[in-house]
């Protein structure tokens, strides 16, 4: 029972900051810390639809129990991915506090979808 609330409130801070992180990424251009981060990892104008369809996209697989392993695993690997763009860019700080945001992912597939039996 404790497993399967714990796993659902990962799942509902991850869809959230998933569907946030999509929202916030397509309006880049009127948030300027948006901008500036990108900025500084080297992600340029023609890469943000991809971005924003990943981030859609995980946050919908993480909903429908088939594909809830699959969500999980582009999540960590996006957040691998800017961990290492900030790593290149030099941007220690990034990388950091993506740490926790990675195991969120690794923890939810270790715990399984909550309304599994």
């Amino acid at each position: 029972m404790v497993k399967n609330i714990i796993s659902l409130a990962l799942l509902v801070v991850s869809v959230s900051l998933s569907f946030k992180h999509a929202w916030d990424t397509a309006h880049y251009q009127s948030n300027p810390a948006s901008l500036t981060m990108m900025t500084s990892l080297g992600i340029n104008r023609s890469a943000v639809p991809v971005f924003v369809f990943l981030t859609v996209a995980v946050g919908i697989l993480l909903l429908i129990p088939k594909t809830f392993f699959l969500g999980n695993m582009l999540n960590a690997m996006s957040i691998v991915m800017i961990m290492g763009l900030a790593l290149h860019a030099g941007n220690y700080r990034i990388a950091l506090i993506e740490i926790p945001f990675l195991a969120m992912p690794l923890i939810m597939t270790w715990l399984k979808y909550p309304f599994k039996n």
